[in-house]
């Protein structure tokens, strides 16, 4: 088989590229280990920025997202018994963010790839890539796909960053000694928009992902596992952590998924090798306390489809070559955000009462002046495109 592009992954950065090069009337074939049940169900972000719904909606598959998505233009920070507003109305007037599960755009991106014509291959066995310096091709299953550039969509666990020849990559790495149990649960939302809470019992984070679908998260342990929190103690920590302020009841119901992630920071440089091409999760990894993983990979994904059409079309390599410059800057600054969020937020065990003191400090002066909120929301709703 021959193809213009050939991707690895059918999360949302390997579905959009794909849809994206097909409006620019160019081929690609996807390839995914997993089942399309398995992608279109795992629970993953629920946080788009402007600039990500703007690109849905742009590419034909925003239909969905802005007739069942919860658009929001705030958040709560939820901290010492009070809660305190970052009104994104009033501090970045023009973008403000969605809430629309991953899982929601993947079925999105599926429908209109496949409605398209669109080659898109689950459950490839053995997928593998060769001869990323010139003459790139994957095999898979005894099959061979050969193509003019790979584009390595395929996460952090994926086949095309360890293709990469050792020594060509440098990589930037931190994990942090605590992990999120992320709860979904059939009740209605106790809040109108996301409430980030700081407790000195843990971290806690009140989402949702529809009228009748909430989502949280806690703080735990790095080496927690899910099967040790039945839902009498998830709903129990849910209120110790949440009901911190006057007249805030959480509302509980039937726990449907339950999952530990762990919180990791990483960043592969450069992006590219050869006629490869990382996108998203397989070049990067923020802590989800920023909402920018989906983010950042549909970033990954709108540079890379305008370096991919002017190659194609013109046969110049220069906005190719220049990929991975083209996307560090944003990287960089999701993954400071993240981590200061993250910072903010958390309670750390090897934490003495003087660093925890700043970091009220810290909560105080981002809730009190606008200047500093500003900060907050600007990285949140995600920089302009």
């Amino acid at each position: 088989m021959r193809t213009q592009v050939g991707i690895i992954g059918a999360g949302p950065a390997g579905l959009l590229l794909s849809h994206l090069l097909h409006l620019r009337g160019i081929s690609s074939v996807v390839l995914e280990r997993r089942s399309r049940a398995h992608v279109e169900q795992r629970v993953r972000a629920g946080v788009l920025e402007q600039g990500t719904v703007d690109t849905l909606v742009a590419a034909g598959v925003g239909e969905r997202l802005l007739r069942e998505g919860l658009p929001h233009s705030g958040i709560e920070l939820r901290y010492g018994g009070a809660a305190h507003r970052i009104a994104f109305e009033k501090l970045v007037p023009d973008r403000r963010i969605t809430v629309y599960g991953q899982q929601e755009v993947v079925k999105d991106l599926i429908a209109a790839r496949l409605a398209a014509g669109g080659d898109l291959r689950f459950e490839v066995p053995d997928v593998a890539v060769h001869g990323l310096a010139a003459e790139p091709y994957a095999t898979f299953g005894g099959e061979r796909l050969d193509c003019e550039v790979i584009a390595g969509c395929d996460g952090f666990h994926g086949v095309s960053r360890p293709a990469v020849p050792e020594g060509v990559l440098t990589v930037f790495a931190r994990d942090y000694p605590f992990a999120w149990l992320g709860v979904l649960a059939r009740v209605p939302p106790s809040a109108e928009e996301l409430i980030y809470a700081r407790n000195e019992r843990g971290f806690a984070l009140h989402s949702m992902r529809s009228p009748e679908l909430s989502r949280f998260y806690l703080q735990v342990p790095p080496d927690a596992d899910a099967g040790d929190w039945p839902d009498g103690r998830v709903w129990a920590e849910l209120k110790a952590r949440l009901e911190t302020v006057p007249g805030f009841t959480l509302a509980t119901g039937e726990i449907v998924e339950k999952g530990v992630t762990p919180m990791r920071s990483f960043v592969a440089e450069p992006m590219q090798y050869g006629r490869l091409y990382l996108a998203g999760d397989a070049a990067h990894i923020v802590p989800p306390t920023g909402a920018k993983g989906l983010n950042l990979a549909v970033a990954d994904v709108r540079v890379l489809t305008e370096a991919l059409a002017a190659f194609f079309a013109t046969g110049s390599a220069r906005l190719l070559d220049g990929y991975s410059a083209a996307c560090l800057p944003r990287v960089w600054r999701a993954q400071h955000f993240s981590w200061w969020m993250t910072s903010l937020l958390h309670t750390f065990d090897d934490d003495d009462a003087y660093a925890r003191r700043l970091q009220l400090s810290h909560l105080d002066y981002v809730t009190s002046s606008e200047a500093a909120a500003a900060t907050l929301a600007e990285n949140y709703v995600g920089m302009p495109c």
